[in-house]
């Protein structure tokens, strides 16, 4: 794609949503060494703060290409912001990530909004990677 090409189509992030900074700093720091400045990095503590991030983005022409949400957050769980943003944004690829939720949950998560992958708490960085590769090629 050419530079032109690029603009014309705005920026892409991948948005980190958890309520503990330090998991936010650590993703973050894993996935921008890997891909650079092929995106733009976002980082939002709760879902409130993370749909407003979304909203903004959007609206100045950029696109929020994948999210990796935290399950459980105060104010409104992981599963519920996903759902949400299925509901307004369904092209963007969706990553959740836990220490602990049932697999039936996931499995019913994954079927109703097209969930990439569910990552376990800790998460190795291959796989978060490996995840974010492939919600790019879908």
């Amino acid at each position: 794609m050419d530079v032109l090409t690029a603009q014309k189509k705005g920026k892409k992030a991948i948005l980190f949503v958890d309520d503990e900074s330090i998991i936010l700093l650590s993703m973050k720091s894993q996935v921008k060494h890997h891909f650079g400045e092929q995106f733009k990095y976002l980082t939002a503590e709760n879902a409130k703060e993370a749909w407003d991030l979304i909203v903004d983005f959007e609206e100045e022409g950029n696109s929020v290409a994948i999210i990796i949400s935290d399950w459980s957050m105060p104010g409104m769980n992981g599963d519920e912001f996903l759902r949400k943003v299925h509901k307004q944004f369904p092209s963007i690829e969706k990553v959740i990530i836990t220490g602990f939720a049932e697999e039936t949950l996931v499995d019913a998560l994954q079927k109703e909004i097209g969930l990439i992958t569910c990552l376990k708490k800790p998460w190795d960085e291959k796989e978060l990677i490996a995840a974010i590769s492939q919600a790019i090629e879908s």
